[in-house]
């Protein structure tokens, strides 16, 4: 497929008589500048945080860290794309940067059926957890992608590789849905929950499912309508919004972590925190 056919264009020359492009074009160039400013280092000591905790036998950070690896590999590849390179390596770097694009929504799913099933099914969760069982998931959530890019290195006919990306992207959004759903229903019969941690819960399905509407659903939109990909205006957006994604994840990782996210959840929440679990359950 060729990359003028495709919303991921990294081409920042103002070579074009265009004025508005150009403007365009450079403000695109800027976001993507302050994105892997901020996005990078925050990203790496996150992974860094969450690597000691998957150390000390806990296996719920796993999908988080490779979420967060699909970001910091996404990251490398603006840096090398901004960097105007020839075309050879342009063309590399645009594969491996929608690998990774697909391989984090597959991660933020497995995040979401991680909570789930923290609530929904939590006897049946603490024994199949293993981290030798949420390897074989991430290697298989690292795999899938390639059934979108190898069609796309092999210049598939356009429409044909756009819908593959569509339905990539598509499939999940019920399911996080369904995974909101679910906890939400479960949520109050879970009585060996903590409250604190039904509201980190709940608060991390409920950004998931945030970051993908928001960043997600207008690429979406953009594969299956051929009016979307003919507006520029929108063409460039949902691009932008694309590339926002690996630091909204960072906000995932701060919501996994005790302390004041708690506060904060439980003021949104409109109720008071326990702080000593054991006095509720002997009620």
């Amino acid at each position: 497929m060729e990359s003028n056919n495709s919303n991921v264009t990294f081409d920042y020359d103002s070579t074009s008589d265009d004025i508005p492009y150009n403007i365009e074009r450079n403000i695109e160039y800027v976001i993507t500048c302050v994105i892997i400013g901020i996005g990078l280092p925050l990203t790496l000591v996150a992974i860094y945080s969450l690597y000691s905790q998957v150390q000390n036998s806990n296996v719920a950070p796993i999908f988080i860290i490779n979420l967060l690896i699909s970001d910091i590999i996404q990251f490398c590849c603006m840096i090398v794309l901004v960097a105007k390179p020839d075309w050879k390596i342009d063309e590399i770097f645009f594969y491996i940067y929608y690998y990774c694009v697909l391989a984090s929504v597959g991660f933020m799913v497995c995040v979401a059926v991680e909570r789930y099933l923290v609530i929904t099914w939590p006897m049946w969760y603490h024994v199949r957890r293993t981290i030798k069982i949420s390897l074989v998931v991430c290697v298989v959530v690292w795999i899938l992608p390639l059934v979108y890019v190898l069609p796309l290195y092999f210049w598939v006919k356009f429409e044909i590789s756009e819908t593959i990306f569509a339905v990539f992207l598509l499939v999940p959004f019920p399911l996080l849905i369904f995974f909101l759903g679910g906890t939400l229903k479960s949520l109050f019969a879970a009585n060996r929950v903590p409250s604190d941690e039904k509201r980190r819960i709940m608060g991390i399905l409920v950004l998931v499912l945030l970051i993908y509407t928001l960043l997600f659903l207008p690429n979406i939109i953009w594969s299956l309508v051929e009016d979307a990909r003919l507006n520029d205006t929108f063409d460039n957006l949902t691009f932008i919004l694309l590339r926002f994604s690996p630091l909204a994840d960072l906000i995932l990782y701060v919501f996994i972590r005790k302390g004041v996210i708690d506060k904060l959840l439980a003021s949104l929440c409109c109720c008071r925190m326990d702080s000593d679990d054991n006095s509720r359950s002997s009620v």
